[in-house]
């Protein structure tokens, strides 16, 4: 079960900034940041009496709160990145950043994964880099400034940290530490939001529906990582959740005409062969 609810966050979490992408497009970022974290905490008032775990526990409330400070302070520098590079570079340098954190943060609490659990974890890594690769119109492989790499792998970090801390709740937790941590991101990116007054004004009220939207996606994606982490062992639920870029690429070719290069297939197909690898270990 650890596998599918991995791969469920996976998809959940990659259609997220697909949808995210398109709404910050035409929306300030901080503004449609603070709008998708509210559409999250739509959904997890919704989803906690079924899954909250019974009632909450001032621990897991404050496990969460410390994750949410993580998450929101990994927010700002991904949105600083994000304003300084290519959303093509910085988005998936994050992404790998993230993933890598928990991987490492799992084997140092003990977690002894089997050797070819191991080599399944080794190739997602290789998936993550191949499929993000983006060739310029040259046709070689588009960069970034160093500092902005720099900003995008400390946010992944950051973001890698949510998940290590989120995990220290304990399985019988439940969703409480979700609800710990948005308490504390929402007021947050309030809070940064009002200190760039511009941000708040909506410049398309259309894109409102495509924000709840992305929020409610990133949502489900943690709901699906808290029900994998019962299930299975921290390394081996981030190596799978880390092959996320994978539904984003591909909803951008099915949805705005984006064409694969072969090194995205190819990490399409590798992503493939580590799920198996995982999955059979």
């Amino acid at each position: 079960m650890a596998i599918v609810f991995a791969l469920s966050a996976a998809v959940a979490y990659g259609s997220a900034d697909f949808v995210g992408g398109l709404a910050s497009r035409r929306t300030p970022p901080v503004a449609a940041a603070f709008g998708a974290q509210v559409g999250g905490l739509l959904l997890l008032l919704v989803a906690l009496p079924a899954l909250g775990g019974g009632g909450p526990e001032p621990s897991h409330l404050l496990v969460g709160a410390a994750a949410g400070v993580f998450g929101g302070v990994g927010l700002v520098l991904l949105y600083r990145s994000l304003a300084r590079g290519p959303m093509s570079i910085v988005a998936p340098t994050t992404a790998l950043s993230a993933s890598m954190v928990p991987i490492f943060a799992g084997v140092l609490l003990g977690e002894r994964p089997g050797p070819v659990t191991f080599v399944g974890i080794a190739v997602s890594l290789v998936a993550v880099v191949l499929i993000t690769r983006e060739p310029s119109a040259a046709g070689t492989v588009a960069g970034a400034d160093r500092r902005v790499i720099g900003l995008a792998l400390t946010a992944g970090a950051i973001f890698g940290m949510f998940f290590v801390v989120l995990h220290q709740a304990g399985d019988g937790a439940g969703l409480w530490p979700l609800l710990g941590a948005r308490l504390v991101s929402v007021p947050l990116l309030l809070v940064l939001a009002r200190r760039q007054a511009a941000a708040l004004a909506w410049t398309d009220p259309s894109t409102l529906p495509r924000v709840l939207l992305s929020g409610t996606l990133d949502m489900a994606a943690n709901i699906a990582y808290l029900l994998a982490l019962r299930h299975g062992m921290l390394s081996v639920v981030a190596a799978i959740t880390g092959l996320y870029p994978a539904s984003t690429v591909l909803l951008a070719q099915a949805h705005l005409d984006e064409r694969l290069h072969r090194t995205q297939l190819t990490g399409l197909a590798t992503a493939a062969v580590a799920a198996v690898l995982i999955a059979v270990a």
